[in-house]
């Protein structure tokens, strides 16, 4: 690490490690970047605010992964009613709840009465909850083997719709379309592969959008909706640093060189979408 290491831990499920040069604090996880203090408001604008803002009525949010609070943070610049975060690594939400060089870059959101912290695998809880969620934020880590494929699969998303109310939207990370295009592309084919609870035999309504993480590079989301929405234009909260109506727009033009591309849908029996990983980042940095 370049930096200052001021706290590292291996967990039972993950090797956690901060660093910080000056004001700047980095987080990694496994040794895998997950956000830059000096950027993170990019990535998690786009996150965050497309999906709350073309939801119909979002009032209770599921959150899945996203320990640091970094989108919990932004979620609760809505006028939200409850937020279930869902993180496996219960080291991580205690770090970012208590430590006290961390919890401020989220804004001690994590001490908002309206949130519960639930640590658990994310597929057995979806599995298990009988709540309807209006905003659904998946912040995972990158799909770069089976466990984490597996969040990404078709019959992870298709038991995830019968957790979205009508009206509800789901949003993903889903990696950089310039690293690992076709893995991106692959993301966006298996959310348009997924059925639409709220009417059968037809898919969802899905939005593939990118913007420029300088820590990351350029890095996509992937949007869907159960509802076509009556307009793309966002009704933004107050005080962002980065998304405004021009950025929105412009985050979902796609150049020649990240532009839709033929992908296969990822699906637990074959989980095509790690080979696309792997050899997309192989590409550019072995």
């Amino acid at each position: 690490y370049e930096d200052d290491i001021i706290f590292s831990e291996a967990t039972p499920y993950q090797q956690i490690t901060v660093t910080r040069f000056r004001d700047r604090v980095r987080l990694f996880l496994d040794h895998s970047i997950q956000f830059d203090s000096y950027d993170e408001h990019r990535y998690h604008e786009a996150l965050v605010h497309p999906a709350m803002g073309l939801a119909a009525a979002p009032r209770n949010v599921l959150i899945l992964g996203g320990g640091d609070g970094m989108a919990l943070r932004e979620v609760l610049r809505h006028p939200v009613e409850a937020v279930t975060l869902v993180d496996l690594d219960p080291r991580v939400t205690d770090m970012f709840s208590n430590h006290p060089e961390l919890a401020p870059l989220n804004d001690h959101s994590f001490d908002d009465p309206r949130v519960e912290v639930i640590n658990r695998d994310a597929w057995r809880f979806v599995e298990e909850s009988r709540d309807a969620f209006d905003v659904v934020i998946i912040d995972l880590p990158d799909p770069k083997n089976l466990t984490l494929s597996k969040l990404y699969s078709r019959e992870f998303y298709a038991l995830l719709m019968e957790r979205v109310a009508a009206g509800g939207a789901v949003v993903t990370q889903a990696g950089s379309p310039l690293y690992a295009r076709q893995a991106y592309w692959s993301v966006v084919e298996t959310w348009e592969a997924t059925r639409n609870p709220y009417a059968p035999g037809e898919g969802l309504n899905v939005l593939p959008y990118h913007v420029l993480v300088p820590a990351f590079g350029d890095w996509g989301f992937v949007l869907a909706t159960v509802e076509d929405p009556a307009t793309l234009e966002l009704d933004l909260p107050d005080g962002l640093a980065f998304l405004n109506g021009p950025v929105w727009a412009a985050a979902q033009v796609f150049g020649s060189d990240v532009e839709r591309m033929a992908a296969r849908v990822n699906s637990v029996r074959d989980h095509a979408l790690v080979a696309y990983y792997v050899d997309g980042w192989e590409k550019w940095f072995r």
